[in-house]
């Protein structure tokens, strides 16, 4: 059988991507963690933390990763089950893409978590890139561009986030007074969410044949602060529709160019297995995600 203490030590570096931070969440000593681990990995005879900064687990790692992870969840269903205590909180870790943690995510959840007492850690990358963390078993399921499904799990179309090419009527003006055009793009300033933020670079590349490097952005890695500097004029971008339609209405933002709408279809992605409380989100998810989507008075 799994040493119980070796796998807490195990979890613990996984998820926290460090032996010092996970000596303190667990209240003893950096040096004690290794060799937790190390006899874990004795026993398993498999390597299962890389020890690089920060950590990463091998792939015999992930598999244990997901095997723990998954049994935590089932552990606290059980509990719940056969004792009917309801004062405890259930943990899950999804990832999620930012404009949808900031828009349509949590309004859709707040219901659920607060009725059922579950609790989100909720880990954020590009909508190109969460499924990898759910590949790595760094959550439980995760919101996701990737139509298709890696081996155990289950990938379900929620919706299409729409997304508006806006700037602010003064910034219009000053620099998209012949329209959109490549010379246009080549001297106004761009607002992109990070490095990852594929959905940008790739349309400009695409349709006008530019890349970063040959027009001034900045990286703005906040969805609040990206919807400021959009509205006070610092650049121009995609907002999804839930941000900018109030504004559009208001006539504080302009679609600079409606030919430039995106349609990014999501997927909800989760273990064919799953805790009775991940079945509720996924449940909820699957009904209104796709109409809260674009309808913030949904």
């Amino acid at each position: 059988m799994l040493n119980h203490k070796q796998c807490d030590a195990f979890l613990a570096v996984a998820e926290a991507g460090s032996f010092d931070l996970a000596a303190e969440s667990l209240c003893i000593t950096a040096s004690a963690v290794t060799l937790r681990i190390q006899s874990l990995e004795k026993t398993l005879g498999q390597v299962l933390i890389l020890r690089e900064r920060p950590c990463r687990t091998t792939q015999a790692g992930q598999s244990l990763l997901h095997y723990l992870q998954h049994s935590r969840l089932l552990e606290q269903n059980f509990i719940q089950t056969l004792t009917g205590q309801t004062a405890s909180f259930h943990q899950v870790n999804i990832a999620a893409n930012a404009d949808s943690l900031a828009t349509w995510l949590l309004p859709l959840l707040k219901p659920a978590l607060i009725e059922h007492k579950i609790t989100v850690h909720f880990h954020v990358d590009d909508q190109s890139k969460t499924h990898h963390l759910l590949e790595a078993g760094l959550v439980n399921a995760c919101v996701t561009q990737e139509s298709q499904a890696m081996k155990g799990c289950i990938a379900e179309y929620l919706g299409s986030m729409s997304y508006r090419f806006v700037a602010a009527p003064e910034f219009a003006q000053q620099w998209f007074t012949k329209g959109v055009s490549r010379d246009a793009l080549r001297h106004a300033p761009a607002l992109i969410f990070n490095e990852k933020d594929q959905m940008h670079t790739a349309t400009i590349q695409q349709r006008f044949g530019l890349n970063p490097s040959q027009y001034p952005h900045y990286f703005i890695p906040s969805s609040s602060a990206f919807f400021d500097a959009v509205t006070m004029g610092l650049g121009y971008g995609w907002l999804p529709d839930y941000q900018a339609e109030p504004y559009l209405k208001e006539h504080k933002l302009v679609e600079v160019a409606p030919e430039l709408r995106i349609e990014l279809p999501l997927f909800w992605h989760h273990w064919k297995q799953q805790s009775e409380v991940l079945e509720q989100l996924s449940g909820l998810l699957l009904a209104e995600a796709g109409l809260i989507m674009n309808n913030p008075l949904y």
